[in-house]
């Protein structure tokens, strides 16, 4: 990997390590823990422009900083549970819808990042009680993956210029 790559890999990890802290500082308005997962902007974003590898290796880092950071590395299993799910679906998904419908993708990665965390709530709580909360959890996941889904739009819309006059 060329060092500019990396540099640029990066600067989205700490960009979207950023958005992952600041969001902590949000109140929860529900009665169950739903964020809009900001940091998922700078994911999809990374889906449509790097490689998988590239993107897998930006996400994985930015868990476990944020595990670390925020003193809970107990939301390692859920968040990853819902990382691996979530990036698998998007990363196949990139094949069929185009980069002008990315919002599309965003939104189904949302919600399968939704059912990787309630799987891991059935896993560790060894209860299926839990999966009361996923109609909730599925309507907040396509709420949110599409304004995540939005923003990371812009950011290609923006960023497309740029990226395609320079050579990686």
């Amino acid at each position: 990997m060329k060092l500019k790559r990396l540099t640029r890999l990066s600067l989205l990890t700490g960009a979207s390590l950023i958005m992952f802290i600041i969001e902590l500082r949000f109140p929860d308005i529900l009665p169950i823990p739903v964020k809009l997962g900001l940091a998922n902007i700078v994911t999809v974003y990374a889906v449509y422009r790097y490689t998988a590898a590239e993107t897998t290796m930006m996400l994985f880092a930015r868990i476990v900083l944020g595990a670390l950071f925020s003193s809970n590395l107990f939301a390692l299993i859920y968040s990853f549970s819902g990382a691996v799910l979530c990036l698998v679906g998007m990363l196949l998904i990139r094949k069929i819808v185009p980069v002008r419908f990315l919002w599309l993708c965003s939104i189904i990665g949302a919600v399968l990042h939704n059912i990787g965390q309630m799987a891991a709530a059935v896993a560790v709580t060894r209860s299926l009680s839990v999966l009361a909360y996923l109609p909730l959890l599925i309507c907040a996941g396509v709420i949110a993956g599409a304004f995540t889904g939005i923003c990371a739009q812009l950011m290609i819309n923006r960023t497309g210029k740029i990226e395609n006059s320079e050579t990686d």
